[in-house]
């Protein structure tokens, strides 16, 4: 296992994004083709919406890249570690913050343990995901590409600090 040390991760990928207000609202351009990484093609799309102090993950996928969009409503507190032991940055861990005040899309590759907590007081908060498979498979006939460590008992990922 890993030493954890706060630092970059090769390959996740954070994109600021950028609210065009005017007196209707805003809108926010969460996703397009042409600024992903080459070869990275989206093949579905999903919103959940989380209560206020619940986490989702920490969790990972083996063949999976996740596209998320956190947008708000609500701010979440995201971490990712790295736990590819071939990767230049086998054991570093990223702390971001994410959503209505800091609107953000982040990429995460295979391999890439990650997870989200709603930091909101009040506000059920609203992530857009755009993974890159089919979630259980063509039909939802194959197992679900997920390693769930959020189920391990004493597992070194925590959404906590």
């Amino acid at each position: 296992m890993a030493n954890w040390k706060k630092d970059k991760i090769s390959g996740v990928i954070i994109q600021k994004l950028v609210k065009h207000v005017d007196e209707r609202g805003y809108l926010t351009e969460t996703m397009r083709v042409d600024e992903l990484p080459e070869g990275l093609n989206p093949i579905m799309s999903y919103v959940s919406y989380t209560e206020p102090g619940v986490s989702r993950g920490p969790h990972e996928h083996v063949e999976q890249t996740d596209i998320f969009s956190f947008i708000g409503p609500g701010n979440f507190k995201i971490k990712l570690w790295d736990n590819r032991e071939k990767s230049d940055t086998y054991g570093n861990y990223m702390l971001l913050y994410g959503g209505e005040d800091n609107p953000i899309t982040v990429i995460i590759p295979p391999g890439i343990i990650h997870g989200y907590k709603n930091v909101s007081k009040t506000a059920r908060g609203m992530v857009i995901n755009y993974p890159d498979k089919l979630f259980m498979g063509w039909g939802k006939k194959d197992a679900v590409d997920e390693i769930r460590h959020e189920d391990e008992a004493n597992s070194p990922f925590s959404m906590e600090d």
